[in-house]
Order: structure tokens, then sequence, then C-alpha cells
């Protein structure tokens, strides 16, 4: 029976082997390359001056992944509250988007806020852009030489992006809220109240910290998704917000050919993730040692 079992093992460990392991050891192989594939750290040592770009990245990374927890934990914790067929809408229209290609769901946001896009045509129709442009001619040091404008900039910025990144990942910080909201044991809410506990003194200190591992869960499917994300940073920040997936495509793909400063970055962005990773595991472990006491 053991054989048996290792044997139905075994395309599973030549999968991982192929398609896991091979490219990793491909990665650390190339980052520690020179181009005439000597050992070297210059490709580690070269990427300070793209520090901005990790800065960036992370910096946008964490505020979709904050704005994701913002809207995802109130809709996960009402969803659960509600009865099975309304969970069951809900869940098909939180998933619905996901049937959607990716780069169909991100260029419909592209006619949704370019220049002349569906909000910007919004605007002008209720005359938001007309009131805008007569309070910055009033507010304005010289009056006479300001230039109306004809639409707000919202394509091109931080803001698309990090509007992007929210909209194609918030389903995965929804789900594993839900998830482990819904399987929550109502006896133990039905016990703080019967101590006395109103509901927002049985939320804070039952379900909350019991929902914490959902939480972990969907800050990770978020995060990393989003710090290496380059197909919504190229289409909604028009290339002018570089971050770390446009970097490294550049050097695989682009003018600046580089595939083994490529492999260094990549491999930092996988270390600085799994390092992150780990801390949270271990963050979530702590509190959950703290709820069983």
């Amino acid at each position: 029976m053991k054989n048996k079992r290792s044997l139905f093992a075994v395309p599973y460990v030549v999968w991982m082997a192929l398609f896991t392991v091979a490219p990793i050891l491909m990665v650390v192989i190339y980052a520690f390359s020179s181009a005439e594939g000597g050992f070297t750290l210059d490709n580690f040592s070269s990427m300070g001056t793209y520090a901005v770009v990790f800065g960036r990245s992370f910096k946008l990374a964490l505020i979709a992944t904050l704005i994701c927890l913002l809207i995802g934990y109130p809709v996960s914790y009402f969803m659960s509250k509600e009865g099975e067929s309304f969970q069951r809408v809900a869940m098909v229209l939180i998933m619905l988007p996901m049937w959607i290609n990716f780069l169909l769901r991100t260029y419909s946001w592209m006619a949704i806020l370019e220049n002349n896009g569906l909000l910007n045509q919004l605007f002008r129709s209720i005359g938001l852009i007309d009131l805008y442009n007569s309070i910055a001619v009033h507010f304005a040091a010289n009056p006479a030489a300001y230039v109306p404008i004809d639409h707000f900039q919202m394509m091109n910025t931080q803001g698309a992006v990090v509007l992007g990144m929210v909209y194609n990942y918030l389903p995965f910080m929804i789900l594993p809220i839900y998830s482990v909201i819904i399987k929550l044991d109502g006896s133990l809410v039905e016990a703080a109240r019967d101590l006395g506990a109103n509901s927002a003194t049985v939320f804070k200190r039952v379900i909350l910290p019991l929902s914490f591992p959902g939480i972990l869960s969907g800050i990770t499917m978020v995060f990393v998704p989003s710090v290496s994300t380059f197909a919504i940073s190229k289409m909604l920040g028009g290339g002018t917000e570089l971050l770390l997936g446009d970097l490294i495509e550049q050097q695989y793909l682009g003018g600046a050919y580089n595939p083994q400063l490529g492999a260094a970055i990549s491999m930092v962005m996988m270390v600085i993730v799994v390092v992150c990773m780990a801390v949270m595991n271990r963050f979530g472990e702590g509190e959950e040692q703290a709820v069983m006491l």
C-alpha cells in the first residue's frame, strides 16, 4: 500500500522538479553569474540604483493590501451573518469578475479612467469639471494665467495602479476571511454574550482574534501579487510608475537586456516576500496562542 502511494506521488514530484525547483535554481545561477558566465556579485551591488523602484513597489502594494483589508473584512463579516441564499449570490458576484480575463478587466479600467473616458464624461455632464475650474480660478495666485482643464488626470498615476490592484485582488482578501468567519463556533459568541459582552466587545475579543488566520492569508494573497505585478502598472500607470515586475521584464524583454540583473532582482524580491510571509505566519501563531490562553 505504501509503495502504491509513493508511485502516485511520482508525477507530482516530477512536476514540482521541472516547473518549480528547476526555474528557481536557474534564477539563483543567473543571479550569481556574469554575462561571460563567471561568478560575480556585481548584479546585487548594482541594484542600489533601483532603490526607488523597490520602495515604490512595496509602498503601492502595502496601500493596496490595506485598502483590500478595509473593504474585504466588513464584506466577509456581513456575508457570514446573512442567509445561505444571500451568501451564494454574493459569492457569485464576487467571483464573477474573476471569470473574465485579467487583461480585459484591466483594459476596462483604462476605458473608464482615460482623459475622455466614462468618468471624465460623467464629470463634464454634471458640471464637476466646470465647478473645479471656477474654484481653482478663485484661489489661483494669478487668475488671468490660470488654464482651465477639460478632464481630471486619472490615468498614468499611482492612484490608478492601486485601483487596479484593489479591483483585481480584492476577492483574494474576501474569500479567506469569509471562509474562516463562516466556520467560527457560534457557541463562543453566545458564551461571550452570556457573560455580559456587548456586540463591540464580542467582535473585538472573540471574532476578530479567531479570524486572524484568514486575515493573514488574505494579506499574503494580495500583497505578493501586488508587489510583483507588471501588467497593471504598465497599463494603468502608462510606464511612468515603474514597479519591480516592470523592471524585471525590462531586463529580460526590454532594450536593456540583462537577464543576470533580472535574476538578481527576482531573487531579492523572492527572499523579501518569503521573509514577510514568515514574519506574518509567526505573528499569526502568536495570536492563536494568545486566543487559546
